[in-house]
């Protein structure tokens, strides 16, 4: 069997047609969508293959990252119109989001069907059509997170009978538990796919049984939702045991611990994008920086000992001074004359500075936290393999940038020199030779992996009451990452879990901290209905360091746990009910 990353390569060169504008895009492309696509074996490859492909399009897996940079642990530079307060149902972010993932929908629906009338054996056209329904549930799946609800198409359709009106929100997830039961009865259906099988990257029963336990969190049905992550974890998939760093590098881009992932090649189109967005300019190709860790984010990291963090343990009085005042704890040793003048002039409390050893001093409360924090942030005097042209280069992020990015002392550029903010490291290609260009980058995208299964498996036991187990298990990722364990025995310990509130919490904290950048954050803020109080605190916004606000958020009312369907939609189709809320 030809490796998927192969097959898509070959169906986009000879098969991807024009999409016409509709929102609800019914005939995507004209041959995958009748039934002459179906009548060999390789055509019905490669027309499964396109239902496969519709994970490449941003908002539907391959860039799902984005949306870190709404929830907690992100910004965008450019404050999109979710934070900033301006949305509209005709925003692009939600007409992109329904096309895109019903364009899958569709592609899932004419495979569907037609796949039971190909020249396939029994067993293939069985696992083929339980792939499709896998996907067709993961688009579902994507859409009810946010809109609450949608119109539900399980058969082609033409443009004119693209009418339906929404099903309910809980409707809408009966669809996808149905379709993601048949792939799990599916007897040809593999448990999963090991590393270096050509299989990998096909859907599997531990993704069906993953993505079910997903749902049954939704729905707040924690003893199925326990049940399937249970079984999750006896088809396979287990936690790498690795460096978490290194979990996210291509040797290790198949692992056990990657349940579904977008399958990313070194090919114009066909690879990742997280270098150009989220990289430097000292990041091989030469980046922009537009995606930026959050400083809430970096600052709720924990210590190595399992303590909270707390600027004051490292730099005492920074809580009672100004952002403009704190900025001279994270300025560059040796700074000139010239330089102290004008960071007095900008309110820096220069009284504090040290010319020798402000670095020092910044960088050990860093160094002492837990290890995901470094791994998945570049801190200030943290280094970074960089490249400038072909050749690679060590650099350090310092405050104020010299100037000295392919010179001694090899600062970092970033594309925002005039201000200082974190820098993402995940997803970031180090040197010159681990990505051919910015652009397309050759290592999968996990859309689901098993340490996010362990985590959800700890939140529906402790949904059920507060257990030992949940303690455990959360354990099994923070030993990974290098942390000390939780406990439950001595109270005086900053690691002492006191109760199911306090559990709740924690968990819900290493899933920020651990799957950082893997397009889950925002919907977990959602799902629980924290996302205003940890993204809109007040005088929040993207900020430097030292929390000085470049750009505001505003939250414009609770309606934003529920997005808006495409204005386009609602007047195209008058069985179409909006959120409640939403204006034009």
């Amino acid at each position: 069997m030809k490796n998927i990353k192969l097959i898509i390569i070959l169906f986009v060169v000879s098969l991807i047609a024009g999409c016409q504008n509709s929102l609800l895009d019914t005939t995507p492309y004209s041959s995958i969508g009748s039934t002459a696509m179906w009548t060999t074996e390789s055509l019905a490859d490669l027309g499964v293959t396109g239902v496969y492909q519709t994970l490449r399009q941003d908002y539907v897996g391959l860039n799902r990252w984005y949306f870190d940079q709404e929830g907690f642990t992100g910004m965008n530079r450019a404050a999109t119109s979710l934070t900033n307060g301006n949305m509209t149902s005709s925003d692009g972010l939600f007409v992109n989001y329904w096309k895109q993932n019903y364009e899958g929908i569709h592609r899932a629906n004419a495979a569907i069907l037609n796949l039971p009338n190909a020249p396939l054996t029994p067993e293939k056209k069985g696992r083929l059509v339980a792939e499709c329904k896998f996907l067709r549930a993961w688009f579902y799946y994507n859409l009810n997170q946010v809109f609450k609800g949608v119109p539900i198409y399980l058969v082609p359709v033409s443009l004119p009978e693209a009418n339906k009106g929404r099903e309910t929100e809980a409707k809408t997830w009966e669809t996808i538990i149905t379709d993601l039961t048949d792939c799990i009865n599916e007897t040809n259906l593999p448990n999963t796919y090991v590393k270096g099988n050509a299989g990998v990257g096909r859907a599997t029963k531990a993704a069906a049984y993953a993505l079910r336990g997903k749902v049954y969190m939704y729905t707040k049905d924690f003893a199925k939702a326990e049940a399937d992550f249970r079984m999750v974890g006896q088809l396979g998939p287990k936690l790498f045991q690795g460096d978490y760093k290194q979990l996210f590098k291509l040797a290790n881009e198949q692992d056990a611990e990657m349940i579904f992932s977008v399958q990313n090649i070194a090919v114009t189109g066909l690879g990742s994008v997280t270098q150009f967005y989220c990289g430097s300019r000292v990041s091989f190709g030469s980046c922009w920086n537009n995606y930026l860790p959050h400083p809430d984010f970096a600052e709720s990291f924990e210590e190595k000992s399992g303590k909270a963090f707390n600027w004051e343990d490292y730099l005492p009085g920074y809580n009672s001074m100004t952002p403009a005042q704190r900025t001279v704890f994270f300025l560059r040793d040796g700074l000139t004359a010239g330089e102290i003048a004008t960071f007095t002039k900008s309110g820096a409390d220069m009284t504090k500075y040290l010319t020798v050893g402000n670095e020092d001093r910044v960088k050990k409360a860093y160094d002492d936290r837990d290890p995901r924090l470094t791994a998945t942030i570049i801190t200030p005097y943290s280094t970074y393999l960089g490249a400038n042209g072909t050749n690679p280069y060590t650099y350090t992020l310092r405050w104020p940038y010299r100037g000295f990015d392919t010179s001694a002392p090899f600062d970092v550029k970033t594309d925002t020199n005039t201000m200082f903010y974190y820098l993402w490291r995940k997803w970031v290609y180090e040197g010159a030779t681990e990505t051919p260009a910015r652009d397309y980058g050759p290592i999968d995208q996990p859309l689901i992996r098993y340490a996010d299964v362990v985590l959800l498996l700890a939140e529906a036991i402790n949904e059920q009451g507060f257990k030992e187990e949940a303690v455990t298990l959360v354990n099994s990722v923070r030993s990974r990452a290098g942390v000390v364990a939780l406990q439950t025995s001595n109270a005086g310990a900053p690691t002492f879990v006191a109760n199911q509130t306090d559990m709740r919490e924690r968990i819900r904290n290493e899933r920020r901290w651990e799957l950082a950048l893997e397009g889950i954050n925002l919907f977990d803020e959602m799902r629980w209905g924290t996302w205003k109080d940890k993204k809109f605190t007040s005088g929040n916004g993207i900020k430097q360091i030292w929390g000085t606000i470049t750009t505001p958020y505003s939250w414009r009312g609770d309606y934003l746990y529920q997005w808006a369907i495409p204005q386009t939609e609602v007047e195209m189709n008058k069985n179409i009910i909006q959120n409640p809320g939403w204006i034009n």
